[in-house]
């Protein structure tokens, strides 16, 4: 008889988990990198970096996001408003962009406090 309610009991905490895995898994962020040559030829990201003005910067997010839109199965659902990617520049260095309006040319937001230079783990501050 306990041997029954363990094994229900078992079974219940084992869906609970891997519900809470796959919940996890799915609200996963996008990770796109430059480096890929699908992207090394798009004029606003081949000398962007961390480093550079955030105008360059949310223009070469915003042709990679438009790149990654086009190519993927679904162009209208990925990416959507709200949705959050993080883009690796070509030199190595890495922030986070939230998308605002994926219609708009600089349609998208950086995220404060999120860049990472090349080959560190400590944020740039970038101004």
């Amino acid at each position: 008889m306990k041997y029954r309610r363990w094994l229900v009991g078992a079974r219940f905490w084992f869906w609970v988990v891997a519900f809470v895995a796959y919940s996890a898994a799915a609200v996963g962020i996008v990770l796109i990198d430059t480096a890929d040559s699908r992207y090394q030829n798009l004029s606003q990201v081949r000398l962007t970096s961390v480093q550079s003005d955030e105008q360059a910067r949310r223009l070469g997010a915003a042709q990679v996001a438009a790149l990654y839109r086009a190519q993927s199965g679904m162009p209208f659902a990925s990416l959507p408003p709200g949705s959050t990617f993080q883009i690796v520049w070509p030199d190595g260095s890495k922030e986070t962009v939230t998308v605002v309006d994926p219609a708009s040319s600089t349609g998208n937001e950086l995220q404060a406090g999120s860049q990472q230079a090349a080959n560190a783990s400590a944020d740039v501050e970038v101004r």
